[in-house]
């Protein structure tokens, strides 16, 4: 695949620029060149809205687009941009039709098996009646961030692209995880993450991302995009302008980014430039507040920053989505319908999850009215959206996808090229026959499945019986009782409960005996407490690793069945550990075998 350098993007004609311009984000006629009087033909409805290829729907696509919105009415069309989050299992069918929603975004609460997903898509296409598909869209980067589980095949962090090194299995894994949710009914997933973490003062992005080197990240960012691409799922690449060097979060406050405008060109915003060079579809902007740029206004609110720097100096073409506007980022500053008409004017064109989807709707077509956003500019933004999704709906044979549980094959192959051994042999077998397994619960039962099925005894600390945890009530004095027959009877009490107490103590003991015969493993995961032993296994970022005493430290970069399965080879020496540390982490003898 071609290989992308950091790029130092060019920011110095960007002083004199202003959120508040009143034409921000404001379509202009494709072309360059100024009107003469021999060029009589009128611009097509595609070029009116400034709408060029380059970034996946073709022309014929884009003056499609163009004609459906010019004939929208101006509350549908109000509707088209907003993507918005519903509340339990039932397709919201009411609130898409009556709002004329461009679409939804799914969430765990909304998902109880795959099957109903399914049907919750299907039903959703089948009775909101339009000529082009709807915004089915849903988190799904593995690792942490994961809506659909189930018998869905649950894939690794991102990181451990970064880790494996093998710019193949990135693609694999994400083609996997886009033909399962093709399958699903799904047109579009908010992944990857072209976000370059900072290390461990990163509280957000962390595991999320690939790994803390810019030219890797660029990479994998690349080859996951392939990877969605070729299963026919729109990729949302996040969170622009970088979400991985600012110390908050902004699902609970507005970070601020205090890097210089040439450090964010050779960091956060190098992987935003190569993947719009490579013709990515879609990118997310974040709510980072960026004091070199537009101080004190977030990212996704920011015309320097959206139209400027990210359509401007990066010449991207495509669709942009806001990050969501429920997040304490934006929320806090902006209510459902200044973030939606603010959205608009800095050169979004999706706006996702406002807290009121009715809000932000009345907010736009009131701000069109007055004046104060241009039609020109909605419609811009919706044709750039249905452009898209008439676009990967292409072939009807590609949309099959693949049934829940295909990836896990390509899972497995991308963890099993991740495991990094940062401490102890890395050759030969690191457990005896039997091993006690504790930490984080999910590693746990996965690494039990795996280890029982590879022929080993896995030895997990059974609960004693009721009858040495039950306490007996202290007796209370009859009345009439004698105090003599009250303190025998207090006496014979106090005499069943030390014995109860000495029971309970030998049944720990001996636990305790039984359990150390196995070789311990500590298993540390996300904003999990941290777990030493014999092997330490880190499940989500490896910074633990650096803080442990374990003579053997694995990072495995996700607990999924795959990992778990790939874990247990390395500790039996049927499979070497191939990974290397993606990112720096203190304290540990080498990066990987």
């Amino acid at each position: 695949m071609r290989r992308f350098l950091p790029l130092i993007v060019a920011l110095s004609l960007l002083g004199s620029a202003c959120s508040g311009d009143p034409e921000a984000g404001e379509p202009t006629p494709s072309g360059s060149s100024a009107p003469t009087a021999e060029a009589t033909q009128p611009p097509t409805p595609a070029e009116r809205l400034g709408l060029v290829e380059g970034w996946g729907p073709t022309t014929a696509e884009l003056e499609r687009a163009a004609r459906i919105v010019g004939r929208m009415r101006l509350p549908d069309l109000a509707g088209q941009v907003i993507v918005a989050e519903w509340q339990g299992t039932a397709p919201p069918v009411a609130m898409v039709r009556d709002l004329h929603l461009g679409g939804v975004i799914a969430f765990a609460d909304n998902v109880s098996s795959t099957q109903q997903i399914r049907d919750v898509n299907a039903t959703l296409e089948r009775a909101v009646r339009r000529t082009w598909p709807l915004f089915l869209s849903v988190d799904q980067e593995g690792g942490i961030v994961e809506r659909i589980k189930s018998d869905a095949t649950r894939f690794p962090t991102f990181m451990s692209a970064g880790a494996a090194g093998e710019v193949r299995l990135t693609k694999n894994a994400a083609r996997a995880s886009g033909a399962e949710l093709r399958g699903l009914g799904f047109d579009v997933v908010f992944a990857p993450e072209a976000d370059v973490t900072s290390g461990p003062g990163d509280p957000t992005i962390g595991s999320r991302s690939v790994g803390s080197d810019v030219t890797t990240v660029i990479e994998h960012v690349g080859a996951a995009v392939d990877g969605y691409t070729a299963a026919a799922l729109v990729p949302v690449l996040k969170h622009f302008p970088g979400h991985g060097s600012v110390p908050q979060d902004s699902h609970l406050t507005l970070p601020v980014q205090t890097r210089t405008r040439k450090q964010l060109g050779a960091v956060d915003l190098a992987p935003f430039a190569a993947a719009v060079e490579q013709g990515v579809p879609a990118i997310m902007a974040g709510h980072i507040d960026v004091r070199a740029l537009d101080p004190k206004v977030p990212a996704s609110m920011s015309k320097v920053l959206v139209t400027d720097v990210l359509r401007g100096e990066l010449g991207f073409d495509g669709l942009v989505v806001t990050d969501s506007l429920s997040m304490a980022g934006v929320r806090a500053t902006y209510d459902a319908a200044r973030s939606a008409v603010q959205g608009l004017r800095a050169g979004n064109d999706v706006l996702l999850m406002p807290p009121s989807p009715a809000a932000a709707r009345a907010g736009i077509v009131a701000a069109v009215k007055a004046g104060r956003l241009k039609r020109a500019r909605l419609e811009q933004a919706a044709a750039r959206q249905i452009a898209l999704l008439l676009h990967y709906e292409g072939d009807r044979r590609d949309q099959r996808g693949r049934p829940p549980g295909a990836g896990r094959a390509a899972s497995r192959a991308l963890s099993a090229a991740a495991l990094t051994v940062v401490a102890g042999s890395c050759r030969g077998r690191l457990v005896g026959s039997s091993v006690t397994p504790v930490g984080d619960p999910v590693a746990v039962a996965n690494f039990s499945s795996a280890a029982r099925a590879a022929g080993l005894t896995v030895l997990v600390r059974q609960a004693p019986p009721a009858s040495l945890t039950d306490i007996e009530p202290a007796p209370a004095r009859k009345k009439k009782e004698s105090r003599k027959a009250f303190a025998r009877r207090k006496q014979a009490w106090q005499a069943r409960e030390r014995q109860r107490a000495s029971a309970l103590s030998r049944f720990v003991a001996a636990e305790d005996t039984r359990l150390a015969s196995g070789t311990n493993i500590g298993f540390s995961g996300y904003q999990d407490a941290a777990h030493d032993g014999e092997i330490a296994v880190a499940t989500n970022t490896p910074y633990v690793l650096g803080q442990l005493q374990a003579p053997v430290r694995i990072a495995a970069y996700g607990d999924t069945p795959g990992a778990m399965s790939a874990l247990v080879d390395v500790l039996l020496g049927k499979a070497r550990a191939k990974g290397s540390l993606p990112v720096p982490v203190p304290g540990v003898e080498r990066k990987g075998c």
